[in-house]
């Protein structure tokens, strides 16, 4: 009789929210990508690297340059790029910040 393969266990999924509060307030970096999150814990400078920050949890203010803001609700994104420097705010305990850069520039 053949003898079966051990059972593996299943995949297990990364959650963004939890792993960024690991780190309030710091970008942390998802394993094996450009991918990083960050739980907003008050004023935090965003990189200068282009690509799209979306809000997964809570709301956050982007204040941008020229008297400009963006506000960000969950599941809504906006295209940051490094010649308008930007600084998030949370809006709502718990907000959650994904940046997805373009390229390789963080």
């Amino acid at each position: 009789m053949p003898t079966r393969p051990p059972r593996r266990e299943p995949p297990q999924a990364l959650h963004l929210a939890r792993l960024a509060g690991s780190t309030p307030g710091e970008w942390v970096a998802l394993p094996g990508g450009l991918l990083r999150v960050l739980a907003l814990r008050g004023k935090v400078g965003g990189p200068p690297v282009p690509g799209w920050l979306t809000c997964l949890t809570g709301e956050a203010l982007l204040d941008l340059p020229q008297r400009e803001f963006v506000r960000l609700r969950p599941a809504e994104s906006y295209r940051v790029s490094p010649d308008a420097p930007w600084e998030a705010l949370p809006v709502r305990a718990g907000t959650v910040l994904l940046l997805v850069p373009e390229g390789r520039g963080l």
